[in-house]
């Protein structure tokens, strides 16, 4: 595996593990900020590193009427207050090649939507930003072909660059974790484990958790339990949307880790990382 790097003081790939959280879409500057404040605590306490994430677009909601976001203006805008007021690196999806240079002013690490993971012109782009990259694998691509991902950007110059997985189309409204996808990717990049879209049921009905087949469902029941086998499989960072209130959020809220849980996961997690490390890796 490739040596790691680091974006601001948070170490990937250096046999530590971080965080990536915050709520799916930003919601409101005040909320936003809020929720950068709570996470930084928690994250502290437990001296786990931490990025803090949320999205200024959402640009591929299910539904036209779906809430997507401030937009880049004003989002980039609230982004930017919250890496200088909380002290903390920050990550944003880009969704537009021309968006990626302005993006980076604001953000420390570019993020590729897994839809988009494939798209050379946006890697390209983004590895161009001088930012570090994280690739999300497209739930339709297998582990080994996120390899080109990771070459168009380290091609194009851009040598931070990591991967995340985020679990797999598994039939209709339905996504599967394959952990040796974790191993298999790990071997050409540091890799980070989305424990929460892996949870998410895609555009699933009303008996999913879902809006009649206009929002997605989840089952975050099942969030420690795969944040833990991805831990012990090996990965470098967890990443779970995290929301004060799961219920009232606007994106994504089905499938996201309500705050309160927060500490006692990373607790699990951090045992987990920590028993793992008695152990050489094989």
């Amino acid at each position: 595996m490739t040596q790691g790097f680091t974006v601001g003081q948070v170490k990937i790939g250096s046999g530590g593990l971080f965080l990536i959280a915050g709520p799916c879409v930003i919601e409101s500057e005040q909320h936003a900020l809020k929720m950068a404040e709570l996470i930084a605590e928690v994250a502290a306490d437990k001296r786990i590193p931490y990025v803090f994430k949320a999205s200024y677009d959402k640009a591929n909601r299910t539904s036209i009427r779906s809430f997507r976001g401030p937009g880049i203006e004003e989002g980039l805008r609230i982004l930017a207050k919250v890496r200088s007021v909380v002290g903390v690196p920050v990550l944003t999806d880009v969704h537009e090649t021309a968006d990626a240079a302005r993006v980076a002013e604001a953000v420390d690490i570019l993020q590729i939507p897994a839809f988009l993971c494939r798209q050379t012109d946006l890697l390209i782009a983004a590895a161009k930003s001088g930012r570090a990259v994280n690739v999300k694998k497209g739930q339709f691509v297998s582990p080994w072909d996120m390899r080109h991902a990771v070459e168009k950007v380290r091609d194009a110059g851009g040598e931070r660059v990591f991967l995340t997985e985020r679990g797999a189309s598994f039939g209709y409204n339905n996504l599967v974790v394959d952990m040796r996808s974790l191993a298999i990717m790990r071997e050409f990049a540091p890799v980070v484990f989305d424990a929460t879209h892996s949870v998410q049921l895609p555009s699933a009905g009303r008996s999913n958790g879902g809006d009649g087949g206009k929002q997605s469902g989840g089952q975050p029941e099942f969030i420690p339990l795969l944040a833990r086998a991805a831990v012990a499989a090996g990965v470098d960072g967890v990443f779970m949307e995290v929301h004060d209130n799961p219920a009232e959020a606007k994106s994504d809220g089905a499938n996201a880790l309500d705050l309160k849980k927060l500490p006692a996961v990373l607790d699990q997690l951090i045992a987990v990382h920590a028993a793992l490390a008695k152990v050489p890796r094989s």
